[in-house]
């Protein structure tokens, strides 16, 4: 069953003014509406890309969304500031009319789009949710039920009776979430609130939100840039881009376009004559991922594959000591080990090739980050390359009889086992 569905949607501002800034543009608006014709301003615009200098005075904040979201489901959406989450957020929650296309709802929504949405600042906590709620649609008999439970689990009953005006941003929120989400509504929609919080309270805030999808079965609609709650959350994922969707599918998927829209996966990266790896001190030639038998592979490695990182640096300075710290993350950024040569094999002046052997079966099926550090004299780091090599690990094909899931977690254990 279907709690909400856009179609065709795109939201056009101009810039630098309010409506369409002259009395003129309104006018010939005015005038095509009432002949049955197409709004001549629709035809211009530009796609909503902030890090571009403007051509045209109006810009297309969002362009053709569509999209359907099944009752009951948790879904992300997600994007570089600017890219049009928030935008969307009010055009579902009715803050603002679509420029054209349409919306479909089933049911109540609920929504929390910035800190103290709805308070009145020289009210009073328990005024304010008195208010707030009826604003959201709650009845008085709902609000005076639920107060104990909206006061509890907000966390600011010693201030409840004391004007909002005093309270801190972190107070806010807290009232204004368990407002929203103890509202019986089908459809919450929460955008980028929670950061105010402290990690406590968007700990409690992910549960309560978990437990109204799984439980009580309602929609919600999830702004953050917090990539671990969005997994942890949402079962679908929506990338936007400059005011378009990019992707809408599986969270973990959405999760990799995210992280990886500028990325290039592949299993080497030679430096050549960059001058960025090049100085005085050092040279640094190749960095690759390799076969056992030290030859590149332009496929993804498999899971039950061994393979090695290579490392081609020319070392210049003789008076100093350096060594390799490769950090290895997922994609959502999480650091999941570092990887050195720090007293092992010793990087020695002039040319390097340094081999690290990585056993099969250890990285688990998924997409992988590799940040270089090169480090002097043990703590001095004189170069840090954040994401130098992505790369993948891709799943075998699987016996009859063998899992034929991906293990949970970030890497795989192969321990011993024996009969006691």
């Amino acid at each position: 069953m279907l709690a909400l569905k856009a179609e065709n949607i795109s939201k056009q501002y101009r810039l630098g003014q309010v409506g369409t800034g002259t009395l003129s543009h309104d006018l010939n608006r005015f005038w095509h509406k009432m002949r049955g014709k197409e709004d001549p301003y629709l035809k211009i615009g530009e796609a909503n890309d902030r890090t571009t200098k403007a051509n045209s005075e109006y810009v297309w904040s969002l362009q053709n969304i569509n999209f359907e979201i099944g009752q009951g489901n948790a879904v992300g959406i997600i994007g570089r500031n600017g890219a049009g989450k928030s935008t969307l957020l009010k055009v579902l929650s009715k803050v603002t009319k679509p420029t054209t296309g349409k919306i479909y709802t089933q049911g109540r929504i609920a929504s929390l789009l910035e800190v103290g949405t709805g308070f009145h600042p020289e009210m009073t906590g328990r005024e304010n949710v008195f208010l707030n709620g009826a604003i959201l649609g709650m009845t008085r008999k709902e609000i005076k039920r639920k107060f104990d439970e909206i006061v509890d689990f907000s966390g600011v009953e010693r201030y409840i009776d004391t004007p909002v005006k005093r309270y801190s941003s972190g107070m806010y929120v807290r009232l204004a979430f368990a407002v929203a989400a103890h509202l019986e509504s089908e459809i919450l929609i929460v955008d980028e609130v929670l950061a105010v919080g402290d990690a406590e309270f968007q700990k409690k805030c992910l549960a309560k939100m978990s437990d109204v999808t799984k439980d009580q079965g309602r929609t919600i609609l999830f702004v953050s840039h917090n990539m671990t709650a969005i997994k942890s959350l949402c079962n679908q994922g929506i990338v936007m881009s400059n005011g378009e969707i990019i992707y809408n599918g599986p969270t973990e998927k959405a999760l990799s376009v995210y992280n990886g829209d500028k990325q290039v996966f592949g299993n080497s990266v030679i430096l050549g004559d960059n001058k960025d790896f090049k100085n005085n001190l050092f040279e640094l030639n190749t960095v690759a991922l390799v076969d056992e038998n030290l030859q590149s592979q332009e496929t993804d490695f498999v899971e039950d594959q061994k393979f090695n990182l290579l490392t081609d640096i020319t070392i210049k300075d003789t008076a100093n000591d350096y060594h390799l710290s490769y950090v290895v993350k997922n994609f959502n950024n999480d650091v999941l080990f570092t990887i050195t040569n720090s007293g092992k094999e010793k990087l020695l002046p002039g040319t390097n090739k340094l081999i690290c052997d990585i056993p099969k079966d250890f990285f688990n099926v998924g997409e992988y980050v590799l940040s270089l550090y090169i480090i002097r004299n043990i703590h001095e780091s004189v170069l840090h390359e954040e994401d130098i090599l992505t790369f993948r690990i891709a799943e075998k094909g699987k016996e009859l009889g063998e899992w034929l899931g991906v293990e949970p977690g970030f890497i795989k254990t192969n321990f011993g086992w024996q009969r006691s």
